[in-house]
């Protein structure tokens, strides 16, 4: 693999873009570039994120039209989509430089950054899930050649299931490589939450999609009548999550 772009969405998340942009930027190296697309944060989340990426650009808040705007800007042959509570280590850079040339596309197995073994079998079963499906989710870092991220138009611009939405469409050309190690990222809503009240939701979405039903009546069905579309959210990965990178 040569360059990579790497494009994360960001709104509201001041209390960890530091961490997660600092080992972002550890973790790539010449010719690669960091790239933060903010959807308006009312907090201080744009001013941290500044210094710490090569290109900081602001788009409404809707993570697949925040990560689209990142990829028009982008110089990489490979994009590659971090959420804001995701930490990306040497070992996962490493791992996509030795991918094979016939790759096109991917994601990493995920767990949550939570103790416990039912915390540790949920991500082995989004994992897994994923392997036997094809379908990737934007927690496990989503990574494709500009090439083709480009001949499938890139993500729909719907407000849900945005990045299920993207690997059906990527999947009509290859089946995603899917790569180790393990990719941490946050369990705060399981945690604030529950647990099997998350995998209940999670499941009603993603049947109701597979279903047909319009990604923003699932906006709805989750988040209620008065909460605007523009909120940026994505897919259920072990959970829906919003683009601040909270689960739903």
């Amino acid at each position: 693999m040569t360059s990579v772009s790497v494009i994360v969405p960001l709104l509201n998340e001041a209390e960890r873009i530091q961490a997660t942009l600092t080992g972002i930027r550890a973790a790539l190296g010449e010719g690669d570039e960091l790239i933060v697309v903010d959807g308006g944060s009312s907090d201080s989340s744009a001013e941290l994120a500044a210094p710490l990426c090569d290109q900081l650009l602001t788009s409404p808040a809707q993570r697949a039209g925040q990560m689209n705007a990142g990829a028009t800007h982008a110089r990489g042959e490979w994009l590659w989509f971090i959420h804001a509570d995701n930490q990306v280590l040497p070992g996962h850079r490493q791992a996509l430089a030795d991918l094979p040339s016939a790759a096109d596309w991917g994601r990493f197995d995920v767990y949550l950054d939570a103790p416990g073994w039912l915390f540790g079998c949920i991500g082995g079963l989004i994992s897994l899930r994923s392997r036997l499906t094809g379908i990737a989710t934007g927690d496990q870092g989503i990574f494709v050649r500009r090439s083709l991220f480009d001949a499938v138009g890139g993500f729909p611009g719907q407000p849900l299931m945005e990045d299920v939405a993207l690997s059906a469409l990527l999947r009509r050309y290859s089946r995603p490589v899917c790569l180790h190690p393990a990719m941490r990222t946050s369990a705060r809503r399981w945690q604030s939450h529950g647990v099997w009240r998350t995998i209940g939701l999670m499941w009603r979405l993603r049947y109701r999609y597979w279903r047909g039903d319009d990604p923003a009546s699932l906006h709805r069905a989750y988040y209620g009548q008065n909460k605007p579309l523009s909120g940026g959210v994505s897919s259920p990965a072990g959970g829906p999550r919003r683009s601040d990178g909270q689960h739903r």
